[in-house]
C-alpha cells in the first residue's frame, strides 16, 4: 500500500510537471509508471558499485561467447528498428524538416511501437557496463559512459509518454544505423582472427559525432519553422545533445589528435588492452543519441 501510494504521488508529480500524457501509449509495458525506470536505473548504478567491489580480488571473466551473442543480438535489434522506422515514416509521409504528433494516423502508432523498442533497448544496453565490470575494465566505466546510459533510459521514458512519434523519429533512426555498424564491429572484434580486418574504428567514431550534430540541426529546424511539435521538448533535446557533443569532442581530441611523445612510443607495448574486443580508447560515447565510452 505504501509503495502504491508513493507510485501515485510520483506519477502525479510527473504529470503536473509535463502535462497530460499521450493516450496512444497508455498500458504499454513500463510506461504507465515512472518507478520501474527509476528503480532499474538505480539497480544499474548499484551493480556498478557493488560489482567493482565484488571483482576487486577476483580474476576477470573472459565472456567471449557471451559478448558475441550479446553484440549480435543488439545488432539485429538495431537493424530491425532502422528498417521499421524508415518504412513507417515513409508510409506516414513524414516531413523531414518538422513532423507533428498526430497527422500521420496509423503510421504514428507504428513509429511509437518502434520507439518503445528503442527505449527498451536502453535497459538492455546496461549490460555494456556490466560486462566491463565482470571483465575488470574499470578504466572504461567513465563519467561519459555512465552518464549516457543512465540518462538515455530515463529520457526515453519521457519521450514515449509525451512525444512518442513525429519529430522524435530522427535521432533513433540515425542511432540505429550507427549501432548496426558499431555492435557488429564489437562482435567481430571479439574474435581474434577478425581483428586484423577491422580497419574502420576511427570512421565509426567520426560517424558518431556527425550523428549528434545532425540530430541537433534536425531538432532546431522544427523550432525555426514549427509544425506543432512541443517547443520545450525541442529545446531540451538539443541541449542534452549539446552536452554529448562537448564530451565526445573532448574524447575525440584526446584519442586521435594528441600526438604521443617519443618516450611514450618507445614504452608502448606490442599488445594493447582490448575492450569488448577492441582497443579500450575507442568510442567514448554511444547509443543515441550518444553511446558512452563505448560509442554505444
Amino acid at each position: 500500500e505504501h509503495l502504491k501510494a508513493f507510485d501515485q504521488e510520483v506519477n502525479a508529480f510527473v504529470d503536473y510537471m509535463f502535462g497530460p500524457r499521450d493516450a496512444r501509449v497508455r498500458g504499454w509495458f513500463l510506461l504507465d509508471s515512472y518507478l520501474p525506470t527509476f528503480f532499474l536505473t538505480g539497480a544499474y548504478l548499484l551493480c556498478i558499485w557493488l560489482g567493482n567491489k565484488f571483482m576487486k580480488d577476483r580474476p576477470p571473466f573472459s565472456l567471449r561467447a557471451h559478448l558475441i551473442v550479446y553484440n549480435l543480438g543488439i545488432t539485429l535489434l538495431s537493424l530491425y528498428m532502422l528498417i521499421e522506422l524508415i518504412l513507417a515514416t515513409w508510409e506516414g509521409g513524414y516531413n523531414l524538416q518538422c513532423q507533428n504528433l498526430h497527422s500521420a494516423g496509423e503510421a504514428d502508432i507504428r513509429v511509437a511501437k518502434v520507439l518503445w523498442w528503442y527505449y527498451f533497448s536502453k535497459v538492455i544496453e546496461f549490460m555494456d557496463t556490466i560486462f566491463f565490470v565482470l571483465r575488470k575494465k574499470s578504466s572504461q566505466i567513465t563519467f561519459l559512459h555512465v552518464y549516457h546510459h543512465a540518462t538515455m533510459f530515463n529520457i526515453w521514458w519521457c519521450v514515449l509518454n509525451w512525444i512518442p512519434c513525429g519529430q522524435s523519429f530522427f535521432g533513433p533512426t540515425l542511432n540505429s544505423f550507427i549501432h548496426v555498424l558499431m555492435y557488429s564491429y564489437y562482435g567481430l572484434s571479439v574474435i581474434p582472427s577478425m581483428r586484423k580486418y577491422l580497419w574502420w574504428k576511427k570512421y565509426l567514431t567520426q560517424a558518431q559525432l556527425i550523428q549528434f550534430l545532425l540530430t541537433i540541426v534536425h531538432t532546431l529546424s522544427a523550432a525555426v519553422k514549427p509544425c506543432g511539435f512541443p517547443f520545450g521538448c525541442l529545446m531540451f533535446q538539443s541541449s542534452y545533445m549539446a552536452t554529448l557533443v562537448v564530451l565526445f569532442i573532448n574524447f575525440y581530441i584526446k584519442t586521435y589528435r594528441k600526438a604521443p611523445s617519443r618516450t611514450a612510443i618507445k614504452e608502448t607495448p606490442v599488445t594493447t588492452e582490448i575492450r569488448n574486443g577492441f582497443h579500450k580508447d575507442c568510442f567514448a560515447a554511444a547509443n543515441g543519441f550518444l553511446n558512452n565510452k563505448k560509442a554505444q
